[in-house]
């Protein structure tokens, strides 16, 4: 029995890095011709068993030369979870005309969708922008069909980095706390922020405690995921 369970395992396909999945689907699309568009699937058929949770692949159709009028359809949903935003629910199937958070489109979707289509040639980044009120991040590959006519979809590769809600309280913290702060960010214990600030292991905790109740945050990590997130904001306004 577990002989053959072993067997089984090795025939499983694994997940790959996002590098790996994005080599894949832009060596196929080299091998595709303008004079002989091809399908979607051509593109992407290969890689939709080896990408992982936390990555997506949606097919945008289009119709026309107003984005507005262009579909978005899930190939593949993130296996992510997150409390702060449910994303495969907010990028259901749908035209971008009838996506909520139109400000995040015409941001940091419609601009680049624009560009690989009348370039034909793909592109890739890491976005860095807010959904719904959110601090998002993501890798992304968007990949447009080769055809002399213009393209008729584009593939999007996308693989989750972050998700960091805003504080809820931005009263100025006193030295303390700003030690605490900083060296929660930095990966610190309780007990090695106290032999740091040459304060106790209890006043920490304390104090800990309290900033979650100040910011709003479940849980230390979910308060640290806060703090990193203010202080990006304050570095980008400088």
């Amino acid at each position: 029995m577990s002989q053959d369970f072993s067997i089984f395992r090795k025939l499983m396909p694994k997940n790959i890095s996002f590098s790996a999945i994005t080599r894949t689907m832009l060596d196929k699309w080299l091998l595709t011709e303008p004079d002989n568009p091809a399908p979607a699937d051509a593109v992407f058929s290969t890689i939709l068993p080896q990408m992982s949770v936390k990555m997506r692949l949606t097919l945008f159709t289009i119709y026309g030369s107003d984005p507005k009028n262009w579909h978005m359809k899930a190939l593949r949903h993130s296996g992510f979870v997150s409390r702060i935003l449910n994303i495969n629910s907010i990028f259901a199937d749908n035209y971008l005309r009838d996506f909520k958070d139109q400000r995040y489109l015409e941001d940091a979707v419609i601009p680049r969708l624009v560009q690989v289509v009348q370039s034909q040639q793909p592109s890739m980044e890491l976005v860095k922008t807010r959904l719904f009120g959110v601090n998002v991040g993501y890798d992304r590959v968007l990949i447009p069909q080769k055809n002399s006519n213009g393209p008729e979809w584009i593939l999007s590769a996308s693989y989750g980095q972050f998700l960091l809600s805003e504080p809820q309280f931005s009263e100025r913290l006193d030295v303390t706390d700003e030690g605490i702060v900083q060296l929660l960010i930095e990966g610190s214990t309780a007990k090695e922020i106290a032999a740091e600030l040459n304060v106790s292991h209890r006043t920490v905790e304390h104090r800990i405690d309290r900033l979650k109740e100040r910011y709003g945050a479940r849980n230390t990590v979910h308060l640290v995921a806060m703090l990193v997130t203010a202080q990006a904001e304050k570095m980008a306004n400088r």
